[in-house]
This record gives structure tokens, sequence and C-alpha cells, in this order.
């Protein structure tokens, strides 16, 4: 398929902002957005230093906290690790809906938790790499409202906590929601969309790590299976789309970089809340794709 033109004057910076918040309004949800330029550093600014929560989102921090430390000769990447199926963390994909005993390599832990979000396989790499050590990695690459408070696993827990004894049907109450922790971006793993666009340009750029092991990164970013957000703005078969989603009660977001035939390079981050804590919203989750395509649109003019 070949990508359609559009005329450059509507594709101002004022005018995608506007189109932005209209197709966040008209989903549903309240968002913020931030794209950037990776090569000349032009940016489009929707709220793109409002905190927010990073859910799974946060596995790309951790993704690189790991290749530093591979980098650093702390860590080999081919180290393997036991995964009993005593403890693993909550969810749907991966080792957390396997049954039996595993063993896996750290990389392919890796693999499994920016492919499928896998709770289990990220927190294996957390215990082998250290909640501090991917607090340093993104203090020392300038994200100073980038934080983990938990683990993966623990994020789920507070959830489940916090909604207390009658379980997933409790957060249709406002407010069950209004206390959980894991909404709450003082309370839980955090950032903004800027500081997640700066973490994805230091990938792109071979600033994080060495550039294999950044070449890496890139490569676990482009074998995520979910097309439904950042990808969905994107339906041509020469644009190339790597992302890492997250999603919590309420929350979808994806951040990613979209890559386009003539090299044009552009970081995405979209962070949505919705009023529905519905699991399935699909112009919830649309929605993300439809603004980060007004926001590279408007950059690519």
């Amino acid at each position: 398929m070949t990508e359609p033109r559009t005329p450059a004057h509507a594709h101002g910076p004022a005018n995608a902002r506007e189109r932005i918040h209209a197709a966040f309004a008209e989903a549903g949800v309240t968002g913020w957005l931030h794209a950037l330029d990776i090569d000349s550093g032009a940016q489009l600014d929707a709220g793109a230093d409002h905190p927010v929560v990073t859910a799974s989102v946060h596995k790309l921090c951790l993704l690189v906290a790991l290749h530093q430390q591979a980098d650093s000769g702390r860590l080999d990447l081919t180290e393997q690790a036991e995964c009993p199926p005593e403890g693993r963390a909550p969810g749907p994909t991966g080792l957390s809906a396997m049954l039996d005993p595993a063993r896996v390599s750290l990389r392919d832990a890796a693999y499994l938790m920016m492919a499928v979000s896998d709770n289990t396989a990220a927190d294996l790499l957390l215990h082998r790499v250290g909640l501090d050590a991917v607090n340093e990695t993104t203090r020392r690459l300038g994200l100073p409202r980038t934080y983990a408070a938990h683990t993966f696993g623990e994020f789920v827990a507070t959830i489940r906590e916090d909604a207390g004894n009658a379980g997933p049907q409790a957060l249709a109450d406002p407010q069950v929601l209004a206390r959980l922790r894991a909404l709450d971006p003082a309370r839980t793993n955090r950032s903004t969309p800027r500081e997640m666009t700066r973490l994805l340009s230091a990938v792109w750029r071979d600033e994080a790590c060495a550039p294999e092991l950044c070449a890496a990164i890139r490569r676990l970013l482009s074998l995520q299976v979910w097309p439904h957000r950042l990808a969905s703005g994107f339906p041509f078969d020469e644009v190339h789309v790597a992302g890492k989603t997250g999603s919590a009660p309420t929350l979808r977001n994806e951040v990613g970089v979209v890559e386009y035939p003539d090299r044009g390079r552009y970081a995405v981050a979209v962070f949505t809340r919705a009023a529905s804590p519905a699991g399935t919203l699909p112009a919830a989750d649309a929605v993300i794709g439809t603004a980060a395509r007004i926001a590279v649109d408007a950059l690519r003019s």
C-alpha cells in the first residue's frame, strides 16, 4: 500500500494539536502525546510533560538497563535463568500463563517481555538487573521524572489489593478506581511522554549503549505482536513501527518509533486514560495510532 499525500497546510503544529485533542475526545479518552523527529529534533507537544503511569511501557526502561549491564560486562545475555511455576507474576501471556518449570536465557526472556509483555519474564530480568539499576539507567540518560517504584508483579498486586474482595467487578465503581495506586503516577511506575521519546531517541541514535546492543533493543521492539494501537495508524508495507504497549484499568499507552523508507525516524509516546474501566474499548486503542499519525504527518510536513 502506498502512503497517501496530504496538503502541508493541514499538518501545521497548532492544527495538529487541535486534531489530536479532538481525536482523544471523540474516542472518549484523555490523552497526552509527544512526537520527536529523531534526526532533526523537531517535535510536537500535546501534554508532553504531564506525569503518566507507564504500566508495561516501563519494560523498555528495564530492557535498556539489561543491555547496559551486558555492555559493561556485569551479565551475559545468554546466561540461563530458572523459572519455577511457583511465584510467577500474574498475566495472560508468556511464562506468566505457562504451567511447567522453564529455563530461559536472559535475552529470550527479554524477547517474551517485549513481544507479548510477559510479566513473569520481566520480573525474572528485574530480579537479575535490580530495580535500583533501572532507576540509575534512566537517571544517567537524563530522565529525572522516569521512575520504577516496584516490580511488574507488584504493580498487578496493588490493583488486586486496592480493588478489595469484590474482585475485578469492583473496578466499575469510580471510588475504587480513585484509590488504585496503579493509576496514580505519584505512587507507581511513571514517566512523561517527552522522557519516553528521549529514551527511544537514545536507543535509535546508538547512545543508550554500544551500537550492537542498541540494535538488539530495536530488534526486540520491532517484534511486539500487538498491531491495534500505534501501528494501526501506519498501515503501509514500507513504514516500519517498533513499540511497547502498556495497560491498566482505564489506561492504554504505547511508545515507539515510526520509520519511513526515506529514512525519516519519529519517536512517539501516547498515553491515554478512559472514563470506562472496560477491558475492550476499540476506539481507545485505535486513537493511539490516529494521534500518532497526525503528529508524525505534522513533523514530516
